[in-house]
């Protein structure tokens, strides 16, 4: 009997139809997917004042981390594979935003995990909640030292470690302390006298600002800091104090995140101040996705800045193989940011978590493997030092340590041709990672 091809259509859309009620099967191709997804929340800045240029690079991270996920058939839960899907969630860069979005994932969404963070305002605001209703935290971006120190039960100013029970929060990103000391390093070892700090107002800008002016004094190094508020257009006021010096600072450094960072550096330039014969700029770490640098800041030569999470001249295939996705998707962007790896490195993290706890659900299960987990991602090897499964802190660590990822890398970059992709700018700092035999190429030179 001839089947008219109309007839045939309808009944292989119904055929699928039900394959893919039938658990999802083989919905990519080769995996049989259960019905219900694991979803996490990933927080992001989209809108301003947040680093909306980060936003779209950390959102396009988590969306790349679960797609190669999903493509190795999710997440194995007692030999179920569920898809992993991440919710992106605005936060603005504002903690009322952040605690917002928490309490939307885990009361309307149901989200089994939350990654990201970039603001450590928000990531303050959102992580009692968290840790309250037993969700698993990963935050990749916020540098307050708070937010690992001691592990957190409640956070007012100073988060006591929890005696009893499960802490749910751990960090991908390095705390303040750990970016301030590189710095500081670089700075006295350059014979700097006189150094200027310009923050965000800000529970990253302030407490960042603080640690560097504490380091800086102790090694006989002059300090002032100007704060700013996130938003800020015209720095122009704030920038003529710096001219109405008897003497120019020998170092400016940029601690305001995102476009209003740059702001400031572009009019920095323009007024002659920094980067200049007498004063070095050391711009924020966003600098180092020159992809979104130069257009902001076109006057930015020389600039240098803190890099932190893997160089290219140490990227392992995991991050090279994120590096080509990144170029394809983004083809104007310069070298692959770490607000992307972090991100990306933390939904695998708490992926395979999931995956070793043998449950989504199980916060304490979820928590444990998280402790002892040992892998490889693409900033390299992930592990935590303490937590409950070693609380002991030896006497002179940290109390930030605590599921604290030990091993951020972090070095001192500096641009020396206009326009230069960040694949090619100079390492400076430390001398171990050094490109250009180098710790500071002067404006009008070449290393």
């Amino acid at each position: 009997m001839f089947t008219k091809p109309k007839a045939v259509l309808t009944m292989l859309v119904l055929l699928l139809l039900f394959l893919v009620s039938a658990g999802g099967a083989f919905a990519d191709g080769h995996c049989e997917f259960a019905d219900e997804p694991i979803v996490i929340g990933g927080i992001a800045p989209l809108s301003p004042p947040g680093a909306t240029g980060a936003g779209v690079v950390i959102d396009w991270a988590y969306q790349q981390a679960a797609a190669d996920i999903n493509a190795e058939c999710g997440i194995d839960i007692a030999g179920v594979n569920h898809r992993l899907e991440v919710l992106t969630g605005d936060s603005e860069g504002i903690s009322e935003r952040g605690q917002a979005l928490a309490e939307r994932w885990i009361f309307e969404d149901g989200v089994h995990g939350v990654v990201g963070g970039y603001h450590s305002a928000v990531a303050l605001a959102m992580m009692k909640i968290t840790q309250e209703n037993g969700i698993p935290t990963v935050f990749a971006g916020p540098w307050n030292d708070n937010i690992t120190a001691n592990g957190i039960i409640e956070f007012e100013g100073r988060p006591p470690r929890i005696e009893d029970g499960v802490d749910y929060i751990f960090r991908t990103s390095p705390a303040n302390a750990m970016v301030a000391v590189v710095a500081v390093d670089w700075m006295i070892g350059l014979g700097l006298e006189d150094v200027i700090i310009m923050t965000e107002n800000t529970d990253y800008g302030i407490p960042a600002a603080d640690d560097e002016k504490m380091r800086l004094e102790a090694a006989g190094i002059a300090v002032e800091i100007y704060s700013v508020e996130l938003g800020t257009e015209d720095f122009v006021p704030i920038l003529s104090r710096v001219q109405a010096r008897t003497e120019p600072p020998d170092a400016i450094h940029v601690l305001v995140t995102g476009e209003t960072g740059f702001n400031l550096n572009q009019q920095m330039a323009e007024l002659g101040i920094a980067p200049s014969d007498n004063t070095i700029c050391i711009a924020e770490s966003f600098a180092s996705d020159s992809g979104q640098f130069w257009p902001a800041v076109p006057d930015g030569n020389y600039c240098a800045f803190v890099r932190y999470g893997a160089t290219p001249a140490l990227f392992n295939d995991i991050a090279e193989r994120l590096f080509a996705d990144y170029r394809e998707d983004w083809s104007e962007a310069g070298v692959l940011p770490p607000f992307a790896m972090e991100p990306y490195d933390s939904v695998h993290l708490l992926a395979q978590a999931m995956d070793i706890a043998d449950s989504y659900d199980d916060g304490a299960a979820i928590v444990a493997a998280l402790e002892t987990i040992d892998t490889v991602v693409s900033q390299g090897r992930y592990y935590f030092d303490y937590g409950s499964h070693n609380p002991d802190l030896p006497e002179g660590t940290p109390t930030y340590m605590w599921h604290q990822w030990p091993d951020p890398i972090v070095v001192i970059m500096q641009y020396f041709e206009q326009g230069q992709d960040a694949l090619d700018a100079a390492v400076i700092y430390p001398p171990v990672y050094q490109t250009h035999g180098t710790d500071y190429i002067m404006p009008g030179t070449s290393p």
